[in-house]
């Protein structure tokens, strides 16, 4: 019975076909993607530099790699020749070490003394304050009867007398040193030592203001200084030597090295620092032809990836490998790996970013800086989550709930694997669990840091996330603004292309966020001349008809394209958007105004009525140049056409754009311009529903 509960979904779901539609997305994902841009030879030489900086980073080790070692076997047998005194360095680690915890060496801080001195002035001050206005709920300290009767009773000059003595024994107690932890009951001694000369009642006051200033105070500071001679000194005193006379047997041949007898062999100099060329070019080549890989794949996935957004690549890969060397074993595989791979994915897309960090992995140094596989393990699987789920992000609050989750997933992640190497015996060179929680928690910071500095690394870099985009596709940015006002035709005329697009994207799975945002930016340019374009037109005025030159109205039309450009290169646009204006008239001819040209003159150069381009390069802007043609078609039929009818229509434009090479570099096959084609046609259906008549009230109704 067990057994056919288990196996009922899975008929229902071959009974519903199921592998039908896992093929159909498999085909998807292999249709063709078009070729990427070319790049210029000149970003190629700093994307090469920039990988071959890589290579030397992640190889550098290697250069300074000792032939002898702690640990291997030596070949010969060495000896000694000359007496002398060898410094046994792992003793001499191991005292430094725990001299370092309790060696200190305070000096007296001067600034600190006169914010005490200050302090201080201030109680005196508010004590005679008190005392003059009678007003005892404020005074600084507590007074008696007897006390408070005497202050009182003290003149001018012996008060004076009287708070001056009390600042010297200030300033003699600070001299000597004053430490935080010191009893109350032993300043209070201290202080009434010092003013043994005083009367009983000054003296009690004197030393209830010195206790209420000082207790719980230091004027002490660790000077670093003094402290490093301090240690050096001391370690040089009681530094453990290795006596070795002439002729010594320092090793024999086939004995495992040990610290001490590799100290005696570095200090004759037997350890010489050879270049290993076989191991080095194979770790030079690893990590330069890799990261070069990381770019030819990013190209390949975005083929209107830009050069800078290529060397970006290489070079947060140069950065990890330079904090790796810099670091050594404290480095932290989640702290490094998982903020650069969700960073890169939100810029560039999980499949770089994946790609990026499968290199990144493969190049740690497991032998170099005996970092444990497992940690490494624990950050590829966090970092391969976090590029999966970036496409997911649309808001910086999304941002915010992603970082705390990775964070809390890499803590329990890291104590499960914890859990499993005790459980198991393993030791792959873990560190201490509380290490690990504070390796996830900079981790987790690092990721907020990352996300706060996102957007001035996408303007510095050119990236375009998926926040960024929503931000941008906003109606009350300034230009759309600008657009809604001063050209509503077009405004209105850009919305319903949207809508035509984000349909025909959302249907091959496409980017729609990009297809919305470059779509509500392709005509800005007609904020130059929007009384030229026909949809601005409501007083029935064309000024291409009263100028009659199809020439100069061509040049109007191409002016709509440079224009638009220039207005969102100096909005910052993102290029992915910028693309958008161009390539949505692609290389298209002018027919109006071409018939027209042809009907003045036989011999016009249709060059000259054909838009500067270029076609579109991707299948957003393939799309969008579709939806630009047929929303006016579809908006001119009418509502009693047949759906046949405008799928006909429809497809007759597509065929001509097809015809015309206008979509072959858009990556775009037949089978995809064919659904498009079916959802440019289900929005006209939206568009053309029929309303309810509802009845209108006689206006001798509404007026009573």
């Amino acid at each position: 019975m067990e057994i056919y509960k288990a196996i009922v979904p899975w008929l229902s779901w071959l009974h519903k076909g199921g592998p039908a539609i896992l093929l159909r997305r498999f085909q998807r994902m292999q249709q063709p993607r078009p070729w990427p841009r070319p790049w210029p030879r000149s970003w190629w030489v700093v994307i090469l530099m920039a990988t071959l900086l890589v290579g030397i980073l992640s190889s550098w080790p290697l250069l300074r790699e000792p032939v002898l070692a702690v640990g291997t076997i030596a070949e010969q047998d060495y000896r000694a020749p000359r007496a002398a005194q060898v410094i046994d360095q792992a003793a001499l680690k191991a005292r430094r070490s725990d001299l370092g915890l309790r060696t200190v060496v305070h000096v007296i801080d001067a600034q600190q003394n006169q914010l005490l001195a200050e302090d201080l002035n201030q109680r005196l001050g508010e004590l005679r304050r008190s005392v003059a206005m009678g007003d005892l709920a404020v005074t600084p300290i507590e007074l008696s009867e007897a006390e408070l009767e005497h202050q009182r009773q003290l003149s001018e000059e012996d008060r004076l007398l009287w708070e001056e003595n009390i600042r010297q024994v200030q300033q003699g107690m600070l001299i000597q040193g004053l430490v935080a932890s010191l009893s109350e009951k032993s300043l209070r001694e201290a202080a009434l030592y010092q003013l043994s000369d005083l009367s009983e009642q000054q003296q009690q006051v004197g030393a209830k203001l010195l206790v209420r200033s000082l207790l719980g105070q230091t004027n002490l500071r660790t000077d670093p200084v003094l402290t490093s001679s301090l240690t050096e000194k001391l370690l040089n005193q009681n530094a453990e030597m290795i006596e070795v006379k002439a002729r010594d047997l320092i090793v024999s041949r086939g004995e495992e090295i040990t610290s001490r007898q590799f100290d005696v062999l570095d200090h004759f100099g037997f350890v010489p620092r050879q270049v290993q060329l076989a191991e080095w070019a194979w770790r030079f080549s690893e990590a330069a032809l890799g990261s070069w890989l990381v770019v030819q794949v990013a190209r390949r996935w975005h083929p209107r990836l830009q050069p800078r957004h290529g060397l970006v690549l290489p070079i947060t890969m140069a950065l990890v490998q330079g904090m790796k060397l810099w670091l050594k074993i404290a480095v932290s595989p989640l702290a490094l790996l998982v903020p650069a791979t969700f960073l890169l994915a939100e810029g560039m897309g999980a499949a770089p970013a994946l790609g990026w960090l499968a290199v990144a992995s493969s190049l740690w140094p497991f032998p170099i800086d005996n970092v444990g596989l497992l940690r490494v393990l624990v950050a590829v699987i966090m970092a391969t989550v976090a590029a999966l789920v970036s496409s997911y992000q649309r808001s910086r609050g999304q941002r915010l709930q992603t970082a705390t989750l990775l964070t809390l997933g890499a803590l329990l992640l890291q104590m499960l694997v914890f859990w499993l190497a005790e459980q198991t015996g393993l030791s792959v060179g873990f560190l201490s669990s509380g290490e690990s929680v504070g390796e996830g928690l900079l981790m987790g910071g690092i990721l907020l840091l990352g996300f706060n500095l996102a957007p001035v690394l996408e303007d510095a870099c050119g990236l375009l996330s998926r926040s960024r985009l929503l931000e941008l596709a906003d109606l009350q940015r300034p230009l759309l603004r600008r657009l809604s006002k001063e050209a509503p035709g077009t405004f209105e005329h850009t919305l319903m292309i949207c809508g035509l697009a984000e349909e025909g994207a959302r249907t091959i799975e496409a980017d729609v966020d990009l297809v919305r945002t470059g779509s509500l930016y392709h005509d800005i340019g007609k904020l130059h001349r929007p009384q030229w374009f026909i949809e601005n037109q409501n007083d029935g005025y064309n000024p291409h008809e009263e100028l009659d030159d199809p020439w100069f109205s061509a040049k109007v039309l191409q002016a709509h394209v440079d224009e638009g450009l220039r207005m969102a290169r100096r909005a910052r646009l993102p290029q992915a958007v910028c693309d958008f204006i161009p390539e949505h008239q692609g290389t298209m001819r002018m027919e109006y105004f071409w018939h027209a040209a042809q009907k003045q003159n036989p011999g016009a150069k249709e060059k000259d009525f054909r838009y500067r381009g270029p076609a579109p390069r991707s299948r957003e802007t393939g799309i969008h140049m579709l939806a630009d043609g047929c929303e006016a078609a579809l908006r001119s039929l009418s509502p009693h056409v047949s759906e046949a009818k405008a799928q006909a229509t429809v497809r007759s434009i597509v065929d001509s754009r097809i015809h015309d090479g206008q979509l072959d570099q858009s990556g775009l096959s037949h089978g995809e311009l064919e659904l498009v084609v079916n959802a440019f046609v289900r929005v006209w259906k939206r568009m053309r529903h029929h309303r309810i008549p509802y009845p209108i009230a006689p206006q001798d109704i509404i007026t009573r």
